[in-house]
């Protein structure tokens, strides 16, 4: 990373969309998996976890009582994307006895990250309280997220509970997944395509980037496309070297795959990212 942070440089390390110009097939394959998922596995929609209009979820239940929990926090830069873009993932997951939650949130502008944080704090907690009635065992939950929501993911498994408003025990979550995630947020700061939408401050990249948090207590796989930016993979290094192998007991680079085809990976059974999940998860 250049000390300059120049803003063409940022721009062509952080805009996928731009890097991979195939990403409106990708987005529409997406689509229409994901329907085909919910047509299929007839999961519970848009079940309320808090009071904003967006904080909503989906649960795929597993069949069978005491599934363990992935709760999966799509990207999209804070500021696009949805839950139902993401329901493709959960056939695989649903066949290997895995219950599968997808929770949305208020985009930016319209909220910080900071208050995104927040919501899917109340997301987690929400999946504490209530998944059991759905099979799902409280006590096996992982967090997951791609890009911005691997950057959520990351910062679920720093959270202190309690002080964030949530009355759960300090190890809620038993690990958490970031694939492709961003952990320091000042080249974000200044990254020109994203300023308006983001607003971020120094004082929000002190308190929202992971790679400056002490190491938690549970552990973190982060995991990025071989065929990613500099910069992407550089921020996947990043929290190894900032937290230690303890604490990021996998980090690695999936060869072959750019931004967006890596999310691919993580519901195809067989595939390395798919199979870290369900370590994570206690199923390997």
């Amino acid at each position: 990373m250049p000390p300059t942070f120049d803003p063409a440089w940022l721009d062509a390390q952080y805009n996928n969309r731009a890097r991979i110009p195939e990403h409106p097939q990708i987005f529409a394959r997406w689509a229409e998996d994901s329907r085909r998922a919910r047509q299929a596995l007839s999961p519970a929609l848009d079940v309320r976890y808090g009071p904003a209009a967006e904080e909503t979820l989906d649960v795929f239940a597993a069949v069978g009582p005491r599934a363990p929990v992935l709760v999966f926090i799509h990207g999209g830069w804070w500021r696009a994307l949805d839950k139902a873009d993401h329901s493709f993932l959960a056939p695989a997951f649903v066949q290997a006895g895995v219950t599968l939650v997808v929770p949305n949130y208020t985009l930016c502008p319209a909220a910080t990250i900071e208050d995104i944080t927040l919501q899917m704090v109340r997301a987690v907690a929400w999946t504490v309280r209530e998944i059991a009635a759905y099979g799902g065992d409280p006590r096996r939950i992982v967090v997951a997220g791609h890009s911005a929501g691997g950057h959520l993911a990351a910062m679920l498994a720093c959270c202190r509970w309690q002080q964030a408003g949530a009355d759960l025990p300090e190890r809620a979550v038993q690990g958490a997944l970031a694939i492709s995630g961003l952990f320091d947020l000042e080249p974000v700061r200044q990254t020109p395509f994203l300023q308006a939408d983001l607003r971020l401050t120094p004082d929000a990249v002190r308190k929202l980037s992971p790679a400056g948090f002490p190491a938690p207590q549970v552990p973190l796989a982060a995991l990025v496309g071989g065929d990613e930016s500099e910069e992407f993979l550089r921020q996947n290094e990043l929290i190894r070297e900032a937290w230690g192998a303890r604490a990021v007991p996998v980090c690695e680079a999936v060869p072959g795959r750019h931004h967006l085809d890596v999310l691919d990976a993580l519901g195809e059974p067989g595939s390395r990212l798919h199979a870290v999940a369900l370590e994570l998860l206690g199923e390997r």
